[in-house]
């Protein structure tokens, strides 16, 4: 079930980056045209609707969360020195490095302007909870570079990481929306938890995926974590059980693969993956029931769910 709602496509496509120079405007086009789930202006619309508001007056924000978060996607792919995004070639690599900061710089601007076009009265409730939670996603991506470093890292340090880079701004989607529409402290801390626990069901169901999914509907092949040295939680948690992993396996993937299967990682993993999405199911128990609702418990099924 879907609610009728506003077209996020469709508004992301009327915003217009034919202007001059070329060189900054037309990579934000590129970034923003290659599509995507659009979760998060989706959940900014939901949690307007979930207390009984209207989502015109939170489009500003959804539309500047979802130019922030491809913000974001730039700088990490000349970070990770990722080449390829939804099946495109990155920014840096279609342009080059120096165009894909500047231009991602500029869409963390656009991404600010955008917000000036919430409902005055609005406003400086929303640019608080906007800037915590960019802040946060920061800390997390810095987090996630130092952890590739560090010798020593747990399962509740990943756990923090990934609530700072991942979670936080689904969470803050729907809370912006709430707050728009007057929902209230209750309400907006709700929805707000529900995005914290299913994005931390997201991303260990990511990292589940990188070596369980199948090659042909994940989009990339399988064990791909494992090859680069990646500190996730399947990995942390059979290190827990076999302190000499790296010994034993390095980065080969069979040999991993087999490691998390005889320890019994895999069948955690799928554990923690549904545990998460159930608490995030229960922290809607405080909404009234709504079609808004129904579409965020049905969005929790759906990302347990998914083969990619």
């Amino acid at each position: 079930m879907r609610v009728e709602s506003l077209d996020i496509e469709h508004e992301i496509g009327k915003l217009d980056w034919s202007r001059e120079p070329k060189g900054l405007y037309e990579p934000i086009g590129y970034a923003l045209s290659a599509g995507g789930k659009r979760i998060r202006p989706r959940l900014a619309l939901l949690g307007a609707l979930a207390v009984g508001g209207a989502e015109e007056k939170v489009l500003p924000a959804a539309l500047a969360l979802e130019v922030f978060h491809n913000f974001t996607l730039l700088h990490d792919d000349v970070m990770d020195k990722a080449e390829v995004r939804r099946g495109r070639p990155t920014v840096h690599i279609k342009w080059n490095e120096n165009t894909a900061i500047l231009s991602g710089d500029q869409m963390l601007i656009e991404a600010y302007k955008l917000l000036g076009n919430v409902p005055e009265d609005k406003l400086a409730g929303v640019l608080r909870l906007f800037n915590k939670m960019a802040t946060e996603v920061c800390e997390g991506q810095q987090l996630d570079v130092d952890y590739e470093l560090q010798e020593h890292v747990t399962i509740a340090d990943y756990m923090k990481m990934i609530r700072l880079k991942t979670s936080v701004l689904l969470a803050t989607a729907l809370q912006i929306g709430a707050y728009i529409a007057d929902g209230t402290e209750a309400e907006q801390q709700a929805l707000y938890e529900y995005g914290i626990n299913l994005g931390l069901a997201f991303q260990i169901q990511d990292d589940y995926l990188d070596c369980f999914g199948d090659p042909a509907t994940f989009g990339k092949a399988i064990g791909g974590d494992i090859r680069e040295g990646k500190k996730t939680w399947l990995w942390l948690s059979a290190l827990q059980k076999e302190q000499h992993l790296q010994t034993l396996c390095g980065k080969d993937v069979a040999k991993t693969l087999r490691v998390y299967e005889e320890s019994g990682v895999k069948e955690a993993a799928e554990k923690e993956i549904a545990r998460l999405t159930a608490l995030a199911v229960d922290n809607l128990g405080v909404l009234k029931d709504s079609p808004a609702k129904v579409e965020l418990i049905q969005l929790a099924e759906k990302l347990l769910n998914r083969k990619s």
